[in-house]
Order: structure tokens, then sequence, then C-alpha cells
């Protein structure tokens, strides 16, 4: 007799996310309507709308995930990091993490920077997705205050620029679909900061 299996099956709201995850960055979100993304998850429209109360606030939960997954790449690449600049680094590796995850339409880019681009001014998903980028540079100056801790200012600065180095290479490599510009902007920011 056949052990029974014991993953337990998904809510319907974790297939909703699943999907809407897979079809707002393979389509977009002006591109991927409501239809598609119950169809994709397999359950009814009723269930989308029991579990999220609308498309703006699937979006929103989306952005949300979006910046988690994020996150958990670049805890795990933290923690093993042994200094300081291999703790800044981790935030351009966990990006190269990202570029290289296996897309089912191949990376197109940072999934919050498409999204912010489609949202409206004002809208609550710009607002997200620039807390996340403030996040990032906020990491960012914490590493470089342990390699300048008698100067904040500097550090403040110098972690705008790599988060602007950053950005732009995230930019780049999702126009050319290849971690390439991440990995050249990872040693860009190594050269500026062994020095320090």
């Amino acid at each position: 007799m056949a052990a029974p299996n014991k993953t337990p099956k998904k809510s319907a709201h974790d297939r909703l996310m699943q999907a809407a995850m897979i079809l707002f960055y393979n389509h977009g979100i002006g591109g991927t309507g409501i239809d598609a993304i119950v169809e994709r998850a397999g359950v009814a429209k009723k269930s989308l709308y029991n579990n999220f109360a609308s498309k703006a606030d699937l979006v929103n939960q989306y952005l949300e995930a979006r910046h988690a997954e994020w996150l958990a790449l670049y805890d795990q690449r933290v923690a093993t990091a042994q200094a300081p600049v291999e703790r800044l680094l981790a935030v351009f590796d966990a990006y190269q993490d990202h570029a290289e995850f296996a897309y089912e339409r191949g990376f197109r880019g940072c999934g919050l920077l498409n999204a912010a681009a489609e949202l409206e001014a004002g809208d609550v998903g710009r607002t997200a997705v620039r807390r996340h980028k403030e996040q990032v540079e906020s990491i960012l100056q914490q590493h470089l205050l342990e390699l300048l801790p008698a100067q904040p200012d500097r550090a403040a600065a110098l972690a705008m620029q790599i988060a602007f180095l950053l950005e732009g290479a995230m930019a780049r490599a999702g126009l050319e679909g290849s971690s390439a510009r991440v990995i050249i902007a990872r040693s860009m920011a190594y050269d500026m900061v062994k020095a320090l």
C-alpha cells in the first residue's frame, strides 16, 4: 500500500498569489486579467474575491511578496558573509540570484520597478516599491557604516551612489535578460569600497 501524500494542498489564496506572481511578471499588471489569474490558479473567480478585496489588493500583496522574496535571498547571502564588504556585496548577490531565477519567460528586470512603471503616480503600490528601494539603500548604508563608523554622512552618500549603480545594473540586466550587468556592478561597487 502506498503511503498517503502528506504534502498539504495549497490554499486558494496561495494558488492565486502564485499565479499572479507568474502572470504579473510575465505580462505586466495591465496585461493580466482576473480571468487569467483564476484560470492559472485553478480556482473559481469567487475565490479571488474571497481572498482579495480587488485586483488592486492582489497587486499590493504581489508587491509585498516580491519584496519578501528579495529579502529572503538577501538574508541567505548575508548569513554567510564574514566581513562588512562581503555583507555589502551580499545585496548585489541577492539581486544576481533574483536575475538568475528560472523565470517562465526569462528575466525581465526588477518585478517591483516593472510594476511601478504601470501604476499611476500616487498609487499605494508605487509607495510600496519606493519603500523597498529605500530599504535596500538603508541596508547598503548600514554595511558602509561598518566600514566608515565615524563618517555617517559619507556612508549615506556612498550608499546612494551604490544604490544608483545597482538600479542601473538591474535595468540593463532586465533589457538584456541576463545577470551579467549585476555582476559587473558588483565588481564596480567592490572597487568603490575596497580602499575605504
